[in-house]
């Protein structure tokens, strides 16, 4: 790919990286420096620096690295959680984007529960009940590995004493997905606060699949009208 393609490439997705960062930080899904973002371009990834403020963070801050972790481009160094942003992309090949943050919701709930379990159907967009991966001191291998294992067939992920990770096919998909993720959770703690939530059972969990299979799909082509059907 031309080196003029790869730099455009790379600058639309620094935009969406800080675009992100706003949009988490003015949600109050990250406080100060308290989590990351990553969006990938090929054997690029675009993240967030470490100690990154993301309601503030600038594009031109961002550390550009290869999927090895090498630095190719920025100022700053990567973020410390770096080596999860990687495990992930090498790992699940349609994520496009990466976003590690601490929701309050989300967080309460990784710091008691063992899963969060599917008692919404808008979490089968997310592949269902979201297992909470053991802690594990942040930046390791081991907690990369943890929270790998725990995403297999979900595109989101509670880790225990810590926070979330979620992935997408984009930086938007990924940000959309930690917003339902924290929605979610929130449910689930005032609905315990009532009394026991129920939980979609296996049945109900396959007819919403079936559904959201279709969804979103463009309608089928309808036959033309016959006084505009072509001539022949």
């Amino acid at each position: 790919m031309p080196e003029a393609s790869v730099n455009k490439g790379i600058d639309r997705l620094r935009a969406g990286v800080v675009e992100a960062c706003r949009e988490l930080a003015g949600a109050g899904l990250v406080l100060g420096s308290a989590g990351n973002v990553s969006a990938r371009a090929g054997d690029l990834v675009v993240v967030t620096p470490t100690g990154a403020q993301l309601a503030t963070v600038a594009e031109d801050e961002l550390a550009v690295v290869g999927l090895d972790g090498t630095l190719v481009d920025g100022p700053l160094l990567p973020t410390s959680e770096l080596p999860l942003h990687l495990a992930v992309y090498r790992s699940f090949d349609a994520a496009g984007a990466v976003v590690h943050t601490h929701p309050p919701m989300a967080t309460a709930v990784a710091c008691v529960a063992d899963e969060l379990p599917c008692i919404h159907y808008t979490l089968l967009t997310l592949g269902g009940a979201i297992r909470v991966a053991p802690y594990a001191t942040f930046g390791t291998e081991e907690l990369a590995a943890s929270v790998v294992d725990a995403l297999r067939g979900r595109s989101a992920v509670l880790m225990g004493g810590h926070g979330a990770v979620t992935h997408g096919a984009d930086i938007a998909a990924a940000t959309a997905a930690t917003q339902l993720l924290e929605w979610a959770c929130g449910v689930y703690v005032h609905a315990c606060a009532i009394g026991t939530p129920r939980v979609l059972d296996d049945d109900e969990q396959a007819t919403v699949a079936a559904a959201l299979a279709g969804y979103g799909a463009p309608a089928p082509a309808s036959p033309a009208p016959p006084h505009l059907a072509p001539l022949r």
